[in-house]
């Protein structure tokens, strides 16, 4: 039965029998399980999947994508044979990378010193370094990266799988989004908002480390909510919310509301034993690179160790909650501009700003990486390391780098996808060798959802008299890198 048809018999169901409370749990219910949780579209490789997202726009030329060119030229005129129009600046000289690049793995892969943490698993990873974007503008990038599109109004990719495979905990999100605890990316809540899929399919948000991972979770303190009065309260509530919906059939904004709350009770035991780092060994703890003051650690100054505890405790919050059944997680190195920055988008600082954040994301992804295969889940499990464009090989001032949306990288690991490099840049890491055939966020997201089972030009929502989908009307499955 095609999507489509399913949703309309469910929403005809729903029209009938959401005028009781017992319709509402029903529904929800149904909600929960996800369109195509039943029958995917073909046999998935991949149950799970992680986002490790880079805001500000990481520099693929001082991390993945060595180019030996740029240490050649350096200091001399950049002249790449064309007219080059950049975002805030005018193309500056030639700009090697601040570190030194040399091979990792058996597959020989040039990797930077500040990303040398990956070596140990480089051989799992596919890197694509011929991706393109449309944009310079952050905002606009960003949300290409996480929506699919470059305005507002669409679903993120997270509520997309939500929505398709629903969660097999009902006590936990399908769709978690872990923030850098400095504050949100550029559009902040829309990266991981719903959009017309039904609101449950929302990422939740959880900061770990801070004194309240989750907001309102638990009472306030004092004794103004108790158990008697909390249950005469959830009694009356269930009164009202019938006599809503009852006069609303159709309307899945309650449900949604409803699904929150219940959600919330049944997070406030299970999301606890997932943030609790403490029962991980020392030795766990260690491999993600927390250190013992914990988010304490003092970050005055952006610096390696703060910035290794930062995500490496996102990352080991994912992991735990990967093995509980959440479907999509979202982990996010790097806020909106401020001053200092704390965030990947170096104008002014390349080697301030990129080493520290590069160390520790590369130690966090790594620990991930090999905590996973050593439970047994990497196999089913799909990391995307993503940022919304790269840097340029110019100089923008003298240690700087301007936006690059014209190439840039991402690799993915685990989920049925096999190490190697799958797409070149030019040799200066500019444009995509091959500017006939370049790689967009189109094929990315078309994998993804393959290798979950999901034919991408399949999954789609009628909205505003458009069958909507992730992939717009793009996209090629990178058939290259599956195993």
């Amino acid at each position: 039965m095609s999507i489509e048809r399913t949703i309309a018999n469910r929403r005809t169901f729903l029209q009938t029998g959401m005028g009781t409370f017992a319709g509402l749990a029903l529904a929800d219910l149904l909600a929960r399980d996800g369109v195509l949780s039943s029958a995917t579209h073909h046999a998935p490789k991949a149950k799970r999947v992680v986002q490790l997202f880079m805001a500000g726009a990481a520099s693929h030329v001082d991390m993945f994508d060595h180019k030996p060119l740029l240490a050649k030229k350096d200091g001399e005129p950049w002249d790449p044979g064309e007219t080059v129009e950049l975002f805030q600046s005018t193309p500056g000289a030639c700009f090697a990378s601040p570190w030194k690049f040399r091979p990792f793995g058996q597959s020989g892969k040039m990797l930077s010193e500040i990303v040398a943490p990956l070596g140990e698993v480089v051989d799992d990873l596919a890197f694509v370094h011929n991706l393109v974007g449309k944009t310079g503008v952050h905002s606009q990038a960003t949300l290409l990266q996480t929506t699919g599109f470059d305005f507002p109004g669409f679903p993120s990719a997270g509520s997309w799988v939500s929505y398709a495979l629903g969660s097999p905990n009902d006590n936990l999100p399908s769709f978690v989004v872990l923030p850098d605890h400095r504050g949100f990316a550029s559009n902040g809540a829309k990266n991981w908002a719903g959009a017309f899929l039904p609101a449950e399919h929302q990422g939740t948000v959880i900061r770990p480390g801070s004194p309240e991972p989750i907001a309102d979770l638990h009472a306030p303190p004092g004794g103004f909510i108790n158990p008697r009065n909390d249950r005469a309260g959830l009694d009356v509530l269930a009164k009202l919310n019938t006599a809503h919906a009852r006069a609303r059939p159709g309307d899945d904004r309650l449900m949604a509301r409803m699904r929150s709350y219940e959600l919330a009770a049944a997070m406030q035991l299970s999301a606890t034993d997932a943030l609790d780092l403490s029962r991980e060994p020392r030795h766990i703890r260690d491999l993600y690179g927390l250190v013992p003051e914990g988010p304490a650690v003092d970050d005055k100054t952006i610096n390696a160790r703060a910035e290794t505890e930062f995500f490496g405790r996102k990352c080991l919050v994912a992991r735990r909650l990967l093995e509980r059944g959440v479907r999509f997680v979202q982990v996010w190195s790097g806020n909106d501009n401020g001053h200092p920055r704390r965030n990947w988008d170096s104008h002014e600082d390349v080697q301030r700003d990129h080493e520290p954040l590069s160390l520790g994301m590369a130690r966090g992804a790594a620990a991930l990486i090999r905590d996973l295969r050593q439970r047994g889940l990497l196999d089913d499990t799909l990391i995307l390391w993503t940022t919304e464009f790269g840097r340029m090989p110019c100089s923008q001032g003298s240690k700087g780098r301007d936006h690059n949306p014209f190439v840039f990288t991402n690799w993915l690991c685990g989920g049925g996808v096999k190490g190697g490099t799958y797409g070149e840049s030019d040799e200066w890491g500019f444009r995509p060798r091959d500017r006939a055939h370049p790689t967009t966020v189109y094929d990315i997201h078309a994998t993804i959802l393959h290798q979950l089972g999901i034919d991408h030009e399949q999954l789609t929502v009628r909205h505003n008299s458009i069958d909507r989908r992730l992939t717009d009307v793009h996209g090629h499955v990178l058939t290259d890198m599956l195993a």
